[in-house]
């Protein structure tokens, strides 16, 4: 599909408080008690907001990623992203950047992640961070708040992100579980986007069922906590609840490698389309082939262009 051009594109900016080194690597069987032999390793700078600039950037887009970084693992996270060309601005932080590992066992197509859990950030650096996103947001623009929150960051800070952009006109979303989203559902925000578990957490249920789904995430657009609720699936597809109805999609028929970053990949795309002036429905499109884009991918690996578009044409041709 031909995209608007990204100069005509409103400004995004993402907030990633709690980034990690991805390294991902495989083998053929996890087993304890033995040295397990890896073979080929990769490293990625992972994190919510940064994933979701990272996928604006490769679909033709520009997003400002603002995100913390300290000690080694910290230099080695810029370098990354510098090498991206991606536009930065860093949050210096005492405590070294976390890193998250990824193991594919080849004999069984299994994989496992282990997520850590971050350094703690004291008063005066999550204080920081927030005063660099009051300076950035764009006026009348997108504000992508994403990932968890370290230690040391009190659960309402997205919600405070989320006053900020609402002072400023833009429209703020939250990819948040746990008490970081319903502080940011308590404060209202323009879209969040859980997982079928996240949501579940959020409301007390189970969500095995469609209608318990579309009746969850329409019951957070119905009393005002979000304008949009985005509830991925997995393999089971999507759905977005709006005012105006709730929408429901299915993935794409792709070989699924590795889901890590999938989520991710549906907000930047998502948000690329909003920013480009497409309507939600296009965005929405955009961002389950993103999502499915990025499955296609190994490891901690991201979409490619080249099959974000294709497959959004491909939906695009059995919306009509």
């Amino acid at each position: 599909m031909d995209a608007p051009q990204p100069t005509s594109a409103k400004p995004i900016l993402t907030l990633t408080v709690n980034p990690a080194l991805d390294l991902s690597t495989w083998t053929e069987r996890v087993v304890s008690g033995h040295k397990l032999r890896c073979g080929t390793s990769r490293l990625d700078p992972g994190g919510g907001g940064v994933n979701v600039a990272r996928v604006v950037q490769r679909l033709g887009g520009h997003a400002l990623a603002v995100y913390t970084a300290g000690g080694a693992t910290g230099e080695a996270y810029r370098r990354l992203i510098e090498s991206e060309r991606v536009p930065t601005l860093v949050v210096p932080i005492q405590g070294s950047t976390r890193q998250n590992f990824t193991v594919d066992e080849t004999a069984t197509g299994e994989q496992f992640r282990f997520v850590l859990e971050g350094p703690e950030l004291s008063d005066a650096e999550w204080r920081a961070c927030l005063a660099l996103v009051a300076e950035s947001i764009p006026v009348g623009g997108y504000v992508v708040a994403s990932g968890s929150l370290p230690p040391g960051v009190p659960e309402d800070f997205y919600a405070r992100v989320a006053r900020l952009a609402r002072e400023r006109e833009a429209r703020c979303i939250v990819d948040a579980s746990g008490p970081a989203l319903a502080e940011a559902l308590a404060e209202g925000v323009f879209m969040i986007k859980p997982s079928r578990r996240e949501l579940g957490l959020h409301v007390g249920a189970v969500l095995d069922t469609e209608q318990s789904q579309v009746e969850a995430a329409s019951a957070l657009v119905a009393d005002g906590s979000a304008e949009y609720v985005a509830l991925t699936l997995g393999d089971a597809g999507a759905v977005l609840a709006a005012r105006s109805g709730v929408l429901r999609l299915a993935v794409p028929a792709v070989r699924v490698v590795s889901t890590v970053g999938a989520g991710d990949s549906f907000v930047g795309a998502f948000v690329l389309r909003l920013a480009q002036g497409l309507p939600v429905d296009a965005a929405f499109r955009a961002g389950v082939a993103a999502g499915s884009a990025t499955a296609m991918t190994p490891a901690t690996e991201l979409c490619h262009r080249a099959d974000v578009e294709r497959l959004e044409a491909e939906l695009s041709a059995g919306a009509h």
